[in-house]
């Protein structure tokens, strides 16, 4: 690996000559979210075929003559997710293209959650040190050894992408790759959305009626809260106490003060909020209304277009989930369209056909 260049984000006329011919560069970054809703951004680690360099945001008084850099090129990115949304919150834009290689790999048959170190054992026989994955990269001076290992996160990705572009494009899936890569760039994916809460709030399917929709509700307000706040969401509310009211419903201050886990300062500050949440159910008969859930007509529709995805996978040779999750199969089932399986190569492949089921 050549020596990393570390350079402090200020240096941008350096970055600029590093990857200005680059046309595509490897990019990784090191992040923390631990105290804050929103990522920290850490270091920014950019490969090219001859250097790597670590950049660090931290204190820089012009960021955004870093993303103007970085920006016109092409990304390689390997679960390159958590990357852009760090990325995208802080420059409020995106590259001008991207190649995921967990993406690509999953197409050629390889696991679909494959780690970086896994690919590049697969590929190159090389074996990666995992030994700093908890470490604090808020903190400086940045150590040389955590300088070296960021760096190795990037030192494989543009060869990663040659090899596995290679066997894509033998395969006929090369544009499969690019359409998948493609839609992590959707900026919609990265804009928080507190009606969506509820997604994450674990136990939350256990819940129906009137339960569910003060659940709704609260996991919305937490959302909101912990955003302005830029705080965890545990911060703002535990789940297990965000259940808890949602299913006892408490009407005063008095019976806040009786929830389990609740602290006092939370209340005096926004019980007033965590009781009007709760009570507005109770004038909105339609939100308590138990969602549809599958009966035995459902189960055999979905059991039915289940073997068709995964008889679909068994002829590429990849896993069915990666043609289609269960959940986005279920709710092709409610009538969602607004999906993958529905749009792109997979709507060509096995999407119109379960559409043909679906809306028997």
């Amino acid at each position: 690996m050549p020596e990393p260049v570390f350079l402090d984000a200020d240096k941008v006329g350096t970055l600029s000559e590093l990857v200005a011919s680059a046309g595509r560069i490897g990019l990784d970054t090191e992040f923390m979210r631990e105290r804050t809703y929103y990522p920290q951004l850490c270091l920014v680690q950019v490969a090219t075929d001859r250097t790597i360099c670590c950049v660090d945001p931290l204190g820089a008084q012009d960021i955004e003559a870093v993303w103007d850099t970085l920006m016109p090129a092409s990304w390689v990115v390997h679960s390159g997710r958590q990357d852009i949304e760090v990325i995208y919150h802080s420059a409020g834009r995106m590259p001008a293209g991207l190649f995921d290689t967990q993406v690509a790999a999953a197409l050629l048959g390889y696991q679909p959650q494959l780690g970086y170190a896994a690919l590049v054992s697969e590929l190159f026989g090389k074996q990666l040190a995992k030994s700093h994955t908890r470490a604090d990269w808020s903190r400086r001076p940045l150590a040389a050894e955590l300088v070296e290992y960021a760096a190795e996160d990037v030192e494989h990705l543009l060869p990663a992408a040659d090899r596995l572009t290679e066997r894509l494009a033998a395969a006929g899936r090369l544009d499969w790759a690019l359409e998948d890569s493609a839609y992590l760039l959707d900026e919609a994916l990265y804009r928080p959305d507190p009606g969506d809460a509820i997604r994450r709030l674990k136990g939350a399917r256990r819940l129906s009626g009137r339960a569910l929709a003060a659940a709704t509700r609260l996991a919305a307000w937490r959302e909101r809260e912990a955003e302005q706040r830029n705080r965890p969401r545990q911060w703002i509310l535990g789940d297990a106490v965000l259940l808890t009211l949602a299913v006892t419903a408490p009407d005063s201050r008095a019976a806040l003060n009786r929830i389990e886990g609740l602290p006092a300062g939370t209340i005096r500050r926004v019980g007033d909020e965590l009781l009007e949440a709760v009570a507005a159910i109770a004038g909105d008969p339609e939100s308590t209304a138990t969602p549809p859930r599958p009966d035995d007509a459902h189960r055999s529709r979905l059991a039915s277009i289940q073997e068709q995805v995964s008889a679909a996978a068994a002829e590429l040779g990849i896993e069915p989930e990666v043609i289609a999750p269960k959940k986005e199969l279920t709710a092709a089932l409610f009538g969602e369209r607004d999906l993958r399986v529905l749009r792109g190569w997979r709507r060509t492949l096995i999407g119109a056909d379960l559409l043909k089921v679906v809306d028997e």
